[in-house]
Protein backbone atom coordinates (compact mmCIF):
# COMPACT_ATOMS: atom_id res chain seq x y z
CA UNK A 1 0.00 0.00 0.00
CA UNK A 2 1.28 3.47 -0.79
CA UNK A 3 0.62 6.04 1.31
CA UNK A 4 0.21 9.32 -0.60
CA UNK A 5 3.21 12.01 0.99
CA UNK A 6 1.27 15.65 2.20
CA UNK A 7 2.52 18.53 0.80
CA UNK A 8 4.42 21.03 3.20
CA UNK A 9 1.04 23.42 2.61
CA UNK A 10 -1.43 20.45 3.10
CA UNK A 11 0.99 19.59 6.50
CA UNK A 12 0.76 23.11 8.01
CA UNK A 13 -3.31 23.41 7.27
CA UNK A 14 -3.25 20.05 9.14
CA UNK A 15 -1.70 21.75 11.93
CA UNK A 16 -3.52 24.56 12.02
CA UNK A 17 -7.07 22.62 12.15
CA UNK A 18 -5.20 20.44 15.05
CA UNK A 19 -4.60 23.57 17.37
CA UNK A 20 -6.38 26.55 16.08
CA UNK A 21 -9.55 27.25 17.60
CA UNK A 22 -13.64 26.44 15.59
CA UNK A 23 -13.61 30.40 15.37
CA UNK A 24 -11.37 30.58 12.88
CA UNK A 25 -12.44 31.81 9.07
CA UNK A 26 -10.94 32.45 6.29
CA UNK A 27 -9.31 28.85 6.45
CA UNK A 28 -12.05 27.16 5.81
CA UNK A 29 -12.97 28.90 2.44
CA UNK A 30 -9.04 29.73 0.85
CA UNK A 31 -6.95 26.65 2.51
CA UNK A 32 -3.69 27.76 2.00
CA UNK A 33 -0.65 28.50 4.41
CA UNK A 34 1.02 31.68 2.81
CA UNK A 35 5.14 31.68 2.86
CA UNK A 36 6.17 34.49 0.44
CA UNK A 37 4.50 37.82 -0.52
CA UNK A 38 5.00 40.91 -2.80
CA UNK A 39 2.65 43.86 -4.26
CA UNK A 40 -0.79 42.20 -5.65
CA UNK A 41 0.88 37.94 -5.00
CA UNK A 42 1.50 35.72 -3.11
CA UNK A 43 2.98 31.68 -2.40
CA UNK A 44 1.61 29.40 -0.58
CA UNK A 45 4.13 26.57 1.27
CA UNK A 46 4.13 24.54 -1.82
CA UNK A 47 5.58 27.71 -4.23
CA UNK A 48 2.34 28.24 -5.92
CA UNK A 49 1.71 31.60 -6.53
CA UNK A 50 -2.10 33.28 -6.51
CA UNK A 51 -3.60 36.55 -6.87
CA UNK A 52 -4.56 38.23 -3.52
CA UNK A 53 -8.03 40.30 -3.91
CA UNK A 54 -8.89 40.27 -0.24
CA UNK A 55 -5.62 42.11 1.08
CA UNK A 56 -6.14 41.55 4.64
CA UNK A 57 -9.60 42.01 4.48
CA UNK A 58 -8.53 45.88 3.27
CA UNK A 59 -5.56 45.99 5.66
CA UNK A 60 -2.83 45.92 2.51
CA UNK A 61 -3.43 49.40 0.32
CA UNK A 62 -0.06 49.04 -0.81
CA UNK A 63 -0.46 45.56 -1.13
CA UNK A 64 2.65 42.98 0.31
CA UNK A 65 5.97 44.09 1.55
CA UNK A 66 5.56 47.60 -0.30
CA UNK A 67 9.26 49.06 0.08
CA UNK A 68 8.04 52.20 1.21
CA UNK A 69 6.48 50.35 4.20
CA UNK A 70 9.42 48.09 4.67
CA UNK A 71 11.56 51.59 5.17
CA UNK A 72 9.58 52.91 7.39
CA UNK A 73 9.20 49.80 9.56
CA UNK A 74 13.24 49.51 9.35
CA UNK A 75 13.75 53.35 10.30
CA UNK A 76 11.99 52.72 13.36
CA UNK A 77 14.51 49.83 14.40
CA UNK A 78 17.58 51.47 13.18
CA UNK A 79 16.75 54.80 14.86
CA UNK A 80 16.38 52.66 18.32
CA UNK A 81 12.57 54.33 18.64
CA UNK A 82 10.67 52.91 21.03
CA UNK A 83 7.91 50.45 19.81
CA UNK A 84 5.58 50.28 22.20
CA UNK A 85 4.54 53.37 24.43
CA UNK A 86 0.73 53.20 25.35
CA UNK A 87 -0.83 56.37 24.91
CA UNK A 88 2.77 58.45 25.29
CA UNK A 89 3.53 60.56 23.08
CA UNK A 90 6.35 60.49 20.12
CA UNK A 91 7.85 62.33 17.53
CA UNK A 92 6.89 59.63 15.04
CA UNK A 93 3.36 60.00 16.90
CA UNK A 94 3.14 63.56 16.19
CA UNK A 95 4.20 63.30 12.41
CA UNK A 96 1.25 60.75 12.18
CA UNK A 97 -1.25 62.83 13.71
CA UNK A 98 -0.16 65.96 11.52
CA UNK A 99 -0.26 63.89 8.26
CA UNK A 100 -3.72 62.61 8.89
CA UNK A 101 -5.23 65.85 10.03
CA UNK A 102 -3.66 67.33 6.82
CA UNK A 103 -5.30 64.61 4.60
CA UNK A 104 -8.63 65.83 6.44
CA UNK A 105 -10.90 68.30 4.77
CA UNK A 106 -10.09 71.24 6.10
CA UNK A 107 -13.34 71.93 8.22
CA UNK A 108 -12.64 68.15 9.72
CA UNK A 109 -9.57 68.98 10.43
CA UNK A 110 -9.81 72.09 12.28
CA UNK A 111 -12.23 70.60 14.50
CA UNK A 112 -10.41 67.19 15.39
CA UNK A 113 -9.09 65.30 17.79
CA UNK A 114 -7.86 61.43 17.93
CA UNK A 115 -8.12 59.03 19.83
CA UNK A 116 -5.71 56.04 20.28
CA UNK A 117 -7.73 52.83 20.81
CA UNK A 118 -6.29 49.16 20.50
CA UNK A 119 -5.25 47.15 17.45
CA UNK A 120 -8.64 46.66 15.70
CA UNK A 121 -11.06 48.27 14.03
CA UNK A 122 -13.66 47.16 16.58
CA UNK A 123 -12.40 48.59 19.56
CA UNK A 124 -12.23 51.80 17.80
CA UNK A 125 -15.94 51.16 17.04
CA UNK A 126 -16.48 50.76 20.95
CA UNK A 127 -14.43 53.80 21.74
CA UNK A 128 -16.73 55.91 19.16
CA UNK A 129 -19.93 54.59 20.86
CA UNK A 130 -18.83 55.11 24.53
CA UNK A 131 -17.19 59.02 23.20
CA UNK A 132 -21.26 59.95 21.68
CA UNK A 133 -22.89 58.22 24.81
CA UNK A 134 -20.73 60.46 27.26
CA UNK A 135 -20.90 63.13 25.48
CA UNK A 136 -25.00 63.19 24.52
CA UNK A 137 -25.59 61.32 27.96
CA UNK A 138 -28.10 59.20 25.83
CA UNK A 139 -27.67 55.67 25.40
CA UNK A 140 -29.46 54.31 22.00
CA UNK A 141 -27.87 53.69 18.99
CA UNK A 142 -28.98 54.18 15.26
CA UNK A 143 -27.73 51.30 13.09
CA UNK A 144 -28.33 49.76 9.90
CA UNK A 145 -29.12 46.27 8.06
CA UNK A 146 -26.81 44.90 6.61
CA UNK A 147 -23.82 46.79 8.59
CA UNK A 148 -20.85 45.48 9.76
CA UNK A 149 -18.81 47.07 12.92
CA UNK A 150 -16.81 44.38 14.70
CA UNK A 151 -17.34 40.91 16.60
CA UNK A 152 -16.63 42.31 19.85
CA UNK A 153 -19.69 41.88 22.58
CA UNK A 154 -20.68 45.60 21.72
CA UNK A 155 -19.96 45.75 17.89
CA UNK A 156 -21.93 42.66 17.05
CA UNK A 157 -24.82 44.31 18.60
CA UNK A 158 -24.40 47.19 16.13
CA UNK A 159 -24.22 43.97 12.55
CA UNK A 160 -26.56 43.11 11.08
CA UNK A 161 -25.73 39.55 11.09
CA UNK A 162 -28.17 37.18 13.09
CA UNK A 163 -25.95 34.17 12.78
CA UNK A 164 -23.06 35.34 15.65
CA UNK A 165 -25.46 36.54 17.65
CA UNK A 166 -27.72 33.73 17.99
CA UNK A 167 -25.81 32.03 20.97
CA UNK A 168 -24.35 34.91 22.30
CA UNK A 169 -26.72 36.67 25.18
CA UNK A 170 -26.71 40.10 26.69
CA UNK A 171 -25.54 41.86 23.90
CA UNK A 172 -25.36 45.50 24.68
CA UNK A 173 -28.91 46.75 24.44
CA UNK A 174 -30.89 50.16 22.74
CA UNK A 175 -29.52 49.57 19.64
CA UNK A 176 -32.17 49.93 16.62
CA UNK A 177 -31.62 48.86 13.07
CA UNK A 178 -32.85 50.96 10.42
CA UNK A 179 -33.60 50.14 6.73
CA UNK A 180 -30.31 50.66 4.37
CA UNK A 181 -31.00 51.36 0.43
CA UNK A 182 -29.58 48.43 -1.05
CA UNK A 183 -31.27 48.81 -4.55
CA UNK A 184 -30.94 45.49 -5.96
CA UNK A 185 -32.54 43.73 -2.61
CA UNK A 186 -34.88 46.83 -1.39
CA UNK A 187 -35.95 46.49 1.39
CA UNK A 188 -39.53 48.42 0.57
CA UNK A 189 -39.66 45.97 -2.74
CA UNK A 190 -39.48 49.41 -4.77
CA UNK A 191 -35.24 49.18 -6.03
CA UNK A 192 -34.03 52.48 -7.26
CA UNK A 193 -34.11 55.86 -6.36
CA UNK A 194 -37.33 55.73 -4.52
CA UNK A 195 -35.62 53.15 -2.08
CA UNK A 196 -33.61 55.77 -0.76
CA UNK A 197 -36.29 58.38 -0.70
CA UNK A 198 -38.36 56.13 1.40
CA UNK A 199 -35.69 54.95 3.65
CA UNK A 200 -35.01 58.55 4.16
CA UNK A 201 -38.73 59.51 5.17
CA UNK A 202 -38.60 56.24 7.42
CA UNK A 203 -35.94 56.99 9.34
CA UNK A 204 -37.18 61.30 9.56
CA UNK A 205 -40.52 59.83 10.69
CA UNK A 206 -38.98 57.38 13.45
CA UNK A 207 -36.83 59.95 14.75
CA UNK A 208 -40.21 62.85 15.22
CA UNK A 209 -42.45 60.58 16.19
CA UNK A 210 -43.33 60.48 19.46
CA UNK A 211 -44.70 56.80 19.04
CA UNK A 212 -41.76 55.63 17.61
CA UNK A 213 -40.83 53.39 20.82
CA UNK A 214 -37.10 54.98 20.21
CA UNK A 215 -35.47 57.11 22.56
CA UNK A 216 -33.22 60.40 21.34
CA UNK A 217 -30.10 58.56 20.13
CA UNK A 218 -27.00 58.73 21.23
CA UNK A 219 -25.57 58.31 17.73
CA UNK A 220 -26.11 57.26 14.38
CA UNK A 221 -23.52 54.87 12.67
CA UNK A 222 -22.98 53.79 9.07
CA UNK A 223 -20.65 52.84 6.49
CA UNK A 224 -20.05 54.51 3.06
CA UNK A 225 -19.85 50.91 1.27
CA UNK A 226 -21.36 48.23 3.26
CA UNK A 227 -18.26 46.03 3.24
CA UNK A 228 -19.22 42.46 4.95
CA UNK A 229 -22.73 43.26 4.32
CA UNK A 230 -21.82 42.80 0.42
CA UNK A 231 -20.38 45.55 -1.00
CA UNK A 232 -23.23 48.04 -0.90
CA UNK A 233 -22.55 51.52 -1.60
CA UNK A 234 -24.83 54.12 -0.38
CA UNK A 235 -26.37 56.81 -2.43
CA UNK A 236 -24.75 59.89 -2.65
CA UNK A 237 -28.52 61.81 -1.86
CA UNK A 238 -29.13 59.56 0.81
CA UNK A 239 -26.02 60.10 3.01
CA UNK A 240 -26.40 64.26 2.38
CA UNK A 241 -30.00 63.24 3.67
CA UNK A 242 -28.59 61.14 6.44
CA UNK A 243 -25.92 63.78 7.55
CA UNK A 244 -29.22 66.78 7.52
CA UNK A 245 -31.35 64.51 9.88
CA UNK A 246 -28.37 63.76 12.30
CA UNK A 247 -27.23 67.46 12.62
CA UNK A 248 -31.08 69.01 12.52
CA UNK A 249 -31.49 66.97 15.52
CA UNK A 250 -28.06 66.84 17.41
CA UNK A 251 -27.32 63.25 16.96
CA UNK A 252 -23.69 62.50 16.13
CA UNK A 253 -23.11 60.83 13.20
CA UNK A 254 -20.58 58.23 13.24
CA UNK A 255 -19.16 57.11 9.84
CA UNK A 256 -17.48 53.17 9.84
CA UNK A 257 -14.31 53.71 7.23
CA UNK A 258 -12.72 50.92 9.14
CA UNK A 259 -12.39 49.17 5.61
CA UNK A 260 -13.38 51.93 3.35
CA UNK A 261 -10.55 54.67 4.21
CA UNK A 262 -7.30 55.42 2.88
CA UNK A 263 -8.45 55.84 -0.62
CA UNK A 264 -9.85 52.41 -0.96
CA UNK A 265 -13.46 54.08 -2.46
CA UNK A 266 -11.45 56.58 -5.31
CA UNK A 267 -11.39 58.83 -2.59
CA UNK A 268 -9.09 59.58 0.15
CA UNK A 269 -12.22 59.01 2.82
CA UNK A 270 -15.40 57.55 1.55
CA UNK A 271 -17.83 60.67 3.19
CA UNK A 272 -15.96 62.55 0.49
CA UNK A 273 -17.86 61.43 -2.49
CA UNK A 274 -21.04 62.82 -0.65
CA UNK A 275 -19.42 66.43 0.61
CA UNK A 276 -20.43 65.77 4.32
CA UNK A 277 -18.31 66.04 7.18
CA UNK A 278 -18.84 63.54 9.92
CA UNK A 279 -19.30 63.92 13.82
CA UNK A 280 -16.77 61.17 14.48
CA UNK A 281 -14.74 58.86 12.23
CA UNK A 282 -13.37 55.53 12.59
CA UNK A 283 -10.58 54.52 11.05
CA UNK A 284 -8.74 51.22 11.10
CA UNK A 285 -6.49 48.20 8.69
CA UNK A 286 -5.07 50.46 5.96
CA UNK A 287 -4.41 53.27 8.45
CA UNK A 288 -1.70 51.07 9.92
CA UNK A 289 0.24 50.44 6.65
CA UNK A 290 -0.52 46.14 7.03
CA UNK A 291 0.30 46.89 11.30
CA UNK A 292 -2.71 46.99 13.61
CA UNK A 293 -3.12 49.76 14.48
CA UNK A 294 -7.22 51.97 15.27
CA UNK A 295 -8.01 55.51 15.47
CA UNK A 296 -11.44 57.63 16.00
CA UNK A 297 -11.16 61.33 15.04
CA UNK A 298 -13.83 63.64 16.11
CA UNK A 299 -15.47 66.93 16.40
CA UNK A 300 -14.02 68.50 19.98
CA UNK A 301 -16.98 69.32 21.22
CA UNK A 302 -17.34 65.68 21.61
CA UNK A 303 -14.89 65.62 23.67
CA UNK A 304 -16.51 65.40 27.15
CA UNK A 305 -14.91 62.07 28.39
CA UNK A 306 -12.53 61.78 31.24
CA UNK A 307 -9.18 60.33 31.32
CA UNK A 308 -8.75 56.77 31.32
CA UNK A 309 -12.69 56.54 29.41
CA UNK A 310 -10.97 54.30 27.10
CA UNK A 311 -7.63 52.57 27.03
CA UNK A 312 -5.86 49.84 25.74
CA UNK A 313 -2.08 48.57 25.90
CA UNK A 314 -1.34 48.26 22.59
CA UNK A 315 -1.97 51.79 21.13
CA UNK A 316 1.24 52.76 20.79
CA UNK A 317 2.16 50.90 18.03
CA UNK A 318 5.03 53.17 16.93
CA UNK A 319 5.88 50.39 13.65
CA UNK A 320 2.37 50.92 12.67
CA UNK A 321 2.31 54.65 13.18
CA UNK A 322 5.35 55.28 11.01
CA UNK A 323 4.25 52.27 8.16
CA UNK A 324 0.97 54.11 8.17
CA UNK A 325 2.04 57.70 7.63
CA UNK A 326 4.37 56.49 4.84
CA UNK A 327 1.61 54.80 3.34
CA UNK A 328 -0.75 57.74 3.24
CA UNK A 329 2.05 59.72 2.01
CA UNK A 330 2.56 57.74 -0.67
CA UNK A 331 -1.29 56.96 -1.57
CA UNK A 332 -1.46 60.70 -1.79
CA UNK A 333 1.80 61.64 -3.40
CA UNK A 334 0.84 59.24 -6.08
CA UNK A 335 -3.01 59.72 -6.30
CA UNK A 336 -3.77 56.10 -5.48
CA UNK A 337 -7.56 57.16 -4.72
CA UNK A 338 -7.78 58.66 -8.25
CA UNK A 339 -6.17 55.10 -9.36
CA UNK A 340 -8.46 52.86 -7.59
CA UNK A 341 -11.64 54.64 -9.32
CA UNK A 342 -10.19 54.21 -12.40
CA UNK A 343 -9.11 50.72 -11.94
CA UNK A 344 -12.63 50.32 -10.17
CA UNK A 345 -14.41 51.28 -12.99
CA UNK A 346 -12.02 49.09 -15.25
CA UNK A 347 -13.05 46.29 -13.31
CA UNK A 348 -16.94 46.94 -13.55
CA UNK A 349 -16.95 47.29 -17.13
CA UNK A 350 -15.27 43.97 -17.39
CA UNK A 351 -17.12 42.08 -14.78
CA UNK A 352 -20.50 43.60 -16.79
CA UNK A 353 -19.60 42.01 -19.81
CA UNK A 354 -19.18 38.51 -18.19
CA UNK A 355 -22.41 39.32 -16.31
CA UNK A 356 -23.99 39.61 -20.03
CA UNK A 357 -23.11 36.17 -20.58
CA UNK A 358 -24.33 34.83 -17.35
CA UNK A 359 -27.06 35.66 -15.52
CA UNK A 360 -26.14 33.79 -12.72
CA UNK A 361 -24.46 37.30 -11.53
CA UNK A 362 -27.39 39.42 -10.52
CA UNK A 363 -25.96 42.73 -9.95
CA UNK A 364 -21.97 44.11 -10.19
CA UNK A 365 -21.69 47.05 -7.54
CA UNK A 366 -19.01 49.02 -5.48
CA UNK A 367 -16.99 51.62 -5.51
CA UNK A 368 -13.54 51.91 -6.24
CA UNK A 369 -11.56 49.31 -5.36
CA UNK A 370 -14.52 47.79 -3.23
CA UNK A 371 -16.60 46.01 -5.29
CA UNK A 372 -19.11 42.90 -5.19
CA UNK A 373 -20.81 40.88 -7.90
CA UNK A 374 -23.77 38.86 -6.23
CA UNK A 375 -24.72 35.56 -7.40
CA UNK A 376 -27.75 34.46 -7.76
CA UNK A 377 -30.42 31.55 -9.31
CA UNK A 378 -32.06 32.95 -12.64
CA UNK A 379 -34.67 30.58 -12.55
CA UNK A 380 -35.53 31.59 -9.06
CA UNK A 381 -38.62 33.76 -8.32
CA UNK A 382 -38.41 37.28 -8.20
CA UNK A 383 -38.75 39.57 -5.55
CA UNK A 384 -41.05 42.28 -5.93
CA UNK A 385 -38.03 44.85 -6.74
CA UNK A 386 -36.90 42.58 -9.39
CA UNK A 387 -33.73 40.76 -8.06
CA UNK A 388 -33.62 36.83 -8.05
CA UNK A 389 -32.78 34.56 -5.08
CA UNK A 390 -29.63 34.65 -4.15
CA UNK A 391 -27.39 31.64 -5.15
CA UNK A 392 -24.69 31.04 -1.90
CA UNK A 393 -23.25 27.84 -3.00
CA UNK A 394 -22.84 28.85 -6.02
CA UNK A 395 -21.11 31.82 -5.04
CA UNK A 396 -18.88 29.30 -2.32
CA UNK A 397 -18.13 26.88 -5.83
CA UNK A 398 -16.88 29.79 -7.99
CA UNK A 399 -14.82 31.17 -5.27
CA UNK A 400 -12.96 27.74 -4.94
CA UNK A 401 -12.67 27.80 -8.52
CA UNK A 402 -10.54 30.83 -8.26
CA UNK A 403 -8.71 29.84 -5.61
CA UNK A 404 -7.77 26.52 -7.86
CA UNK A 405 -7.04 28.71 -10.57
CA UNK A 406 -4.63 30.99 -8.42
CA UNK A 407 -7.24 34.08 -7.21
CA UNK A 408 -7.21 34.25 -3.40
CA UNK A 409 -11.35 36.23 -2.92
CA UNK A 410 -13.49 36.73 -0.45
CA UNK A 411 -17.73 36.16 0.08
CA UNK A 412 -20.02 38.03 1.78
CA UNK A 413 -23.18 39.44 2.21
CA UNK A 414 -26.59 38.25 2.23
CA UNK A 415 -26.63 34.19 2.43
CA UNK A 416 -23.16 34.27 1.42
CA UNK A 417 -23.65 34.83 -2.07
CA UNK A 418 -21.25 38.01 -2.71
CA UNK A 419 -18.46 37.18 -4.69
CA UNK A 420 -15.75 40.42 -3.64
CA UNK A 421 -12.68 42.17 -4.71
CA UNK A 422 -10.79 43.91 -2.68
CA UNK A 423 -7.21 44.03 -4.54
CA UNK A 424 -4.81 46.81 -3.38
CA UNK A 425 -4.89 49.92 -4.73
CA UNK A 426 -1.72 49.11 -6.56
CA UNK A 427 -3.03 46.81 -8.93
CA UNK A 428 -2.78 47.33 -12.70
CA UNK A 429 -4.53 47.41 -15.49
CA UNK A 430 -2.98 44.05 -17.24
CA UNK A 431 -4.10 42.88 -13.55
CA UNK A 432 -7.15 43.52 -13.73
CA UNK A 433 -7.85 41.73 -17.01
CA UNK A 434 -5.78 38.75 -16.11
CA UNK A 435 -8.11 38.53 -13.04
CA UNK A 436 -11.58 39.15 -14.45
CA UNK A 437 -10.13 36.21 -17.23
CA UNK A 438 -9.69 33.90 -14.30
CA UNK A 439 -13.46 34.58 -12.97
CA UNK A 440 -14.77 33.97 -16.36
CA UNK A 441 -13.33 30.54 -16.05
CA UNK A 442 -14.04 29.87 -12.76
CA UNK A 443 -18.09 30.93 -13.30
CA UNK A 444 -18.15 28.67 -16.33
CA UNK A 445 -16.85 25.96 -14.42
CA UNK A 446 -19.15 26.07 -11.51
CA UNK A 447 -21.74 26.90 -13.08
CA UNK A 448 -21.53 24.10 -15.60
CA UNK A 449 -20.96 21.71 -12.79
CA UNK A 450 -23.68 23.17 -10.18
Amino acid sequence: MVTKQLSRNDIFLQQQEHRESNARSYPRRIPIAIEEAEGIFVKDADGKKYYDCLAGAGTLALGHNHPVVIEAIEQVIRDKRPLHTLDLTTPIKEDFVTELFDSLPGDFAKRAKIQFCGPTGGDAIEAAVKLCKTATGRQSILSFQGGYHGSTHGTMALSGNLGPKEKVRGLMPDVHFLPYPYTYRCPFGVGGEESQRISSQYIENLLDDPESGVLPPAAMILEIVQGEGGSIPAPIEWLKEMRRITEERGIPLIIDEVQTGIGRTGKLFAFEHAGITPDVLVLSKAIGGSLPLSVVVYDKKLDQWSPGAHIGTFRGNQMAMAAGMASLRYIKENNLAAHAEKMGDLFVSKLASIQQKYPEIGEIRGRGLMIGAEIVNPKGKKANSGSHPAHPSLASAIQRECFNRGLILEVGGRHGSVVRFLPPLIITEDQVREITDIFTQAIEAAAVRK
